[in-house]
């Protein structure tokens, strides 16, 4: 540890890449970004790429004792099988080898080929028990595929067995929703109202309604998903999804199966309670954080910084002056974190 007194502070959604990565699955991004954002985009790729001792210190400069480890966007996801296999275990070779040198530090969240769900659920069972990763991280749909698809089964039964939570990171939405609701502008300009300004919130918030809706939850109920940036939108809309979910019978808990096959065993509301996990992660706003708290409790809720993107010390800064209790402020920026995931 950096021998600070204060407060231990794990921050939850934190982002690495491969030279291999940024090479091959990545490297439209990164062209992407370098193109758009110049100087600034290349030094992000920069902390992006380095595991050690300059992200070390500007952890202890911004008073963050711990990062939990994940592949940057866009992930594995959008590969076919065979390429999603080899870049899921380099990655996560890459991964373990850099929280093997520095374990009070660094822990790891394994990437996943989703495209090949038995070969997932292998890779995450030898990465917790093989490397102590503490979950996995998916980048949204895989192909315009969600996990409430049965397809996926392998991957949440086996992630169940483990405890292992799963960090549901956003993605860009499938090319045909791109087009219709986001088309009509500039390309930057659809890519930015399409990605981080707007759409892959939505995107993530939607994929988690489609979990609940197509029983992941009934069918895994001690499932853990975790997500960013105060719940993608999703505690805002939370009571009116509960209202909604009053106002028709056959999503009532227990109701007869109805023409569309969906019915659950709690409420709309129960699932974002009890299935699902919070972070900041870049979102270091008080009034989105309110609502947050009010709808899921303090003990939902765990800090990030979502590094580089986010300031570590911004949101360190953040943590500091959120209107909670101490109590409350040790749970958000450690304690629910070494509950859900050991560390």
């Amino acid at each position: 540890m950096n021998g600070r007194k204060d407060m231990r502070t794990i921050a939850l959604e934190e982002h690495f890449v491969t030279p291999a990565f940024l090479d091959g699955p990545g490297r439209h991004f990164r062209d992407h970004a370098l193109k758009s954002g110049g100087t600034r985009a290349a030094k992000t790729f920069e902390q992006l790429g380095e595991v050690g001792d300059r992200r070390l210190a500007e952890m202890d400069a911004a008073g963050v004792d711990v990062q939990l480890l994940s592949l940057n966007y866009p992930g594995t996801e959008q590969l076919d099988a065979a390429e999603a296999i080899t870049t899921a275990r380099e990655t996560n070779d890459f991964l373990a080898a850099a929280v093997k040198r520095h374990p009070r530090r660094f822990a790891g969240l394994a990437a996943l080929p989703t495209a090949a769900p038995d070969k997932a659920a292998e890779e995450l069972e030898r990465r917790v028990r093989q490397d102590g990763f503490k979950g996995a991280i998916i980048n949204g749909h895989n192909r315009g595929r969600y996990l409430d698809d049965t397809f996926y089964a392998p991957i949440l039964e086996r992630a169940e067995a483990l405890g292992a939570p799963i960090y549901l990171h956003p993605t860009l939405p499938p090319k045909a929703v791109i087009e219709a609701s986001y088309g009509g502008f500039p390309p930057e300009l659809t890519f930015l109202v399409s990605g981080p300004g707007w759409g892959w919130h939505i995107e993530t918030a939607l994929h988690v309604i489609r979990m609940i809706l197509g029983g992941v939850f009934d069918r895994y109920p001690k499932l853990q998903i975790v997500v960013g940036h105060m719940g993608e939108a999703l505690p805002f809309m939370l009571p009116r999804l509960e209202r909604v979910g009053r106002n028709l019978p056959f999503l009532q808990p227990g109701a007869d199966k109805n023409p569309s096959e969906t019915k659950l065993q709690r409420s709309l509301g129960d699932y974002l309670r009890q299935n699902v996990h919070y972070t900041f992660a870049g979102f270091n706003f008080t009034s989105p954080f309110l609502n947050l708290l009010l709808e899921v409790g303090a003990e939902r809720i765990m800090f990030a910084a979502d590094y580089p993107y986010g300031s570590m010390a911004e949101a360190h800064s953040f943590l500091k002056q959120i209107p909670v209790s101490a109590a409350d402020r040790e749970r958000i920026a450690h304690g629910n974190a070494e509950r859900l995931f050991g560390l």
